[in-house]
C-alpha cells in the first residue's frame, strides 16, 4: 500500500513557523490561529513520526529532524505552486468545427444545440465556409471535425448524419411564365447544388438566367423570398 501523502496545508503551516519564528505571525499570514498552526504541525509530526519545531517562552526554531525536513517541504511547496500556476494559467480546450454554408442555415442554433456543447468548458470555435474550402482545412488538421455536403460520402469518409433531398423553391407569388427564362437565385461556383440545379434545367430543356448570385444560403433563401 503506497504511503499516504503529506498535507500540504500542514507542511505549509510548518515552513512558516519556521522562517517567522513565531506561531502567531504564521497564523496571521495565513489567516488562522494559533491553536490552528498547533494542529497542523501536530498532525504532520505525527505523520513522520518525529518532532519538527522546538518552542521555547522566547523564540520557535526547526529541531534538527525539523531542518533536515526543511529543504524537502521548501520543494514541495514550490512543486505545489508550480502545478498550481499551471493550471490556472492554462487556457481552455477549444473545439473548432467547420459547417458547411449549406448546413449553416436556420437551423443552425438547433443544430448546436444538438451537439450538447453547452457547458462542456470547451471555447467552440464554429467556422462557416464552403464544403470544399472545410475538407481542405479539416485535412490541413485547422479543423478538429466538419460537417459538410458530399455527392460520394464514401470518398469524403467519416459518418453520414442526413441524406437530404433537393428541391425547388420560390416565394410564395412567384409566377412562372413558360417559354420566359426562370430566374435564379443560386450559391457563387463552383457548388455541387448550383450544378445539380443547372443540369436539371438544361436536361429537361428550360431556359434560365442568374439574378442573384450569392455567398451563402441563407443570402439565397432570403433573395428568393423578397
Amino acid at each position: 500500500m503506497p504511503p499516504r501523502p503529506l498535507d500540504i496545508d500542514s507542511v505549509q503551516a510548518f515552513v512558516l513557523t519556521v522562517d517567522l519564528a513565531s506561531f502567531t505571525r504564521a497564523a496571521e499570514a495565513l489567516e488562522t490561529s494559533q491553536a490552528g498552526i498547533s494542529l497542523r504541525l501536530k498532525r504532520l509530526e505525527d505523520r513522520l513520526g518525529c518532532r519538527l519545531v522546538d518552542r521555547t517562552p522566547r523564540n520557535v526554531r526547526a529541531s534538527a529532524q525539523g531542518e533536515r525536513f526543511l529543504p524537502a517541504a521548501r520543494g514541495l511547496l514550490a512543486a505545489h505552486d508550480r502545478a498550481m500556476a499551471d493550471l490556472v494559467a492554462a487556457p481552455p480546450a477549444r473545439l473548432v468545427l467547420g459547417i458547411s454554408d449549406h448546413v449553416a442555415g436556420p437551423d443552425l442554433p438547433a443544430l448546436l444545440h444538438r451537439l450538447g456543447l453547452a457547458g462542456s468548458g470547451l471555447v467552440v470555435e464554429v467556422r462557416i465556409a464552403p464544403s470544399r474550402d472545410l475538407m481542405r482545412l479539416f485535412d490541413a488538421g485547422e479543423l478538429d471535425a466538419a460537417i459538410v455536403r458530399s455527392e460520394d460520402p464514401a470518398e469524403a469518409g467519416g459518418t453520414v448524419l442526413a441524406e437530404e433531398r433537393l428541391a425547388w423553391f420560390a416565394a410564395p407569388g412567384f409566377r412562372f411564365e413558360p417559354g420566359a427564362p426562370l430566374p435564379m437565385a443560386t450559391l457563387a461556383g463552383p457548388c455541387n447544388v448550383r450544378a445539380a440545379a443547372l443540369r436539371a434545367l438544361n436536361a429537361a430543356d428550360l431556359p434560365w438566367c442568374e439574378t442573384f448570385v450569392g455567398g451563402g444560403v441563407l443570402a439565397v433563401g432570403a433573395a428568393v423570398g423578397a
